[in-house]
């Protein structure tokens, strides 16, 4: 492709309409995730009785309409969804490798579906905490598998773009559960929220069975014959593969493709027998953290997605309305479906941002926003200035979307070779649930402790600051490189490697 070439005219060469069903099939995965993050965030005060309503639902009597709790067990509930999410997210890595990123993501939707069946009949906080604990081991294991098959299908020049597409769907789940929970916050129809998330998980199992196996993981593990004749389903027919099947270093020859494409084509998402003579070298997560060489990278990665986290995004995900409704008692919940739908909006207009100034420079970018707009949400909040308040937490989502939204999933997919990306992205999400399960658990309790009015941000600032110096000297740029010597050059990483 010419380096001068309109990014809508390469995307009409290399996108096909089957490419785009997988794209947004696979993505229903993420989409789920910031579904659940978001979904207690509207309700919250109906759901713990802070607030009554009188009107009649048509749902069980028996379920009580809401559900007492205190502070503490609020928080409780929504960061258990986070545990989940770190043992789904540890399982997934060595799970998609050895049995493919398809069974992996298939697997997914078993518990989003009970997952949300649990959370909208439970009748007390138990059942409701092991609801979101299941649907949040389907979430941790689908932010791991998806960025991987998105990254090895999407076309090669336009990686970065549709690897944004995991943080859109994310964005665009929160829009959606904030949405519905702006009119659906009264009486119990908290419950319904909770339900359409399984109705969701229904329809992605069905859809999943249209959808073919990574190409690059059945070139490495079973038929580079078949994974060619994939990759060119996933193309169009009229499609140039040579140079994709090339970079996966796996040896086919043309006598043995032709064989392959003249027989009948397996239905998508079927494997082939395990092939003996291909690549299943991969490592395992011990081994990622252990060994010299992948040292720099499980380093990078960790920071960036802790980095993520600890500038106090879902701080605002999941505490926004109840944070804002003492500043803007009647118009904090709108307030926050305005900032959702914000959020999808920067993050695709930001998508090509990664493809054209760079990974790091946006996440440096994006880093640099939010903790300038957290200085200023706390100083809205102290001295009750709404409009500052207002602008500063759309800000804050704005400059998030544009760096540390999209790339970090993207990152963590280029700093190693193939054999280590589950074992990679396994590290990065493990990272990543960890600092949520902090934010989640602890963001009430420390703004309480604070004094409230905001004053948590400062913290946040201060993270900001911290993290931010500490990417701008470690982590690498990625766009444009392959292979652990081009992304951290050979001195570089030898001398990491010490």
């Amino acid at each position: 492709m010419n380096g001068d070439e309109p990014l809508y005219k390469s995307l009409i060469r290399d996108t096909t309409a089957y490419f785009v069903y997988v794209l947004l099939v696979v993505t229903l995965g993420p989409f789920q995730f910031g579904y659940h993050l978001a979904e207690l965030n509207a309700p919250q005060d109906t759901l713990t009785c802070k607030k009554r309503s009188t009107q009649q639902s048509s749902l069980p009597s028996s379920l009580p309409q809401c559900i007492p709790m205190t502070t503490v067990q609020f928080s409780i509930v929504s960061s258990i969804f986070t545990l989940g999410g770190l043992l789904g997210a540890l399982s997934a890595g060595p799970g998609c490798n050895r049995y493919g990123r398809l069974q992996t993501m298939r697997m997914t939707t078993v518990s989003f579906v009970l997952g949300s069946a649990l959370e909208s009949f439970a009748p007390n906080i138990g059942l409701l905490c092991f609801g979101r604990f299941v649907s949040g081991l389907g979430c941790g294991a689908a932010i791991v598998v998806v960025p991987i098959y998105i990254a090895e299908v999407a076309p090669p020049k336009e990686k970065g773009l549709f690897g944004a597409f995991t943080q859109i769907s994310i964005c665009l789940g929160i829009l959606v559960t904030q949405l519905l929970g702006y009119f659906m916050s009264k009486g119990n129809l908290w419950r319904v929220i909770l339900a359409i998330a399984g109705g969701i998980g229904l329809l992605h199992f069905a859809a999943l069975f249209l959808v073919p196996e990574s190409p690059k993981w059945l070139a490495e593990t079973r038929s580079p014959e078949h994974a060619r004749k994939i990759l060119r389903k996933i193309r169009g027919h009229r499609a140039d593969v040579d140079a994709e099947v090339k970079a996966w270093n796996i040896d086919a020859t043309a006598d043995d493709i032709s064989e392959e494409e003249s027989l009948l084509s397996a239905p998508p998402g079927s494997h082939p027998a395990p092939n003996p003579k291909a690549a299943t070298s991969s490592i395992s997560i011990w081994e990622a953290l252990v060994r010299p060489a992948y040292r720099p990278a499980i380093i990078a990665v960790i920071a960036v997605m802790f980095t993520q986290q600890l500038t106090g995004i879902n701080s605002i995900v999941m505490y926004s309305v109840s944070l804002l409704s003492t500043l803007l008692p009647t118009k904090a919940a709108l307030l926050i479906v305005f900032v959702s739908a914000l959020n999808v909006i920067m993050t695709v207009v930001g998508a090509p941002l990664s493809d054209k100034i760079g990974r790091k420079t946006c996440i440096l970018l994006s880093i640099a926003g939010m903790g300038t707009c957290s200085v200023l949400l706390a100083l809205g909040l102290l001295l009750g200035v709404q409009i500052l308040a207002a602008l500063a937490t759309l800000l804050f989502v704005a400059s998030f979307a544009i760096g540390l939204g999209p790339v970090p999933f993207i990152l963590a997919n280029e700093l190693v070779g193939p054999e280590a990306v589950g074992a990679t992205q396994s590290c990065a999400l493990a990272a990543n649930w960890i600092a949520t399960f902090l934010v989640s658990q602890f963001f009430p309790i420390v703004d309480k402790a604070l004094g409230g009015h905001g004053k948590v941000f400062f913290v946040f600032a201060g993270f900001a600051a911290v993290l931010g110096s500490f990417i701008a000297y470690w982590v690498p740029e990625t766009k444009g490189k392959s292979g652990i010597e081009e992304v951290w050059g050979k001195r570089e990483a030898r001398e990491r490697m010490e």
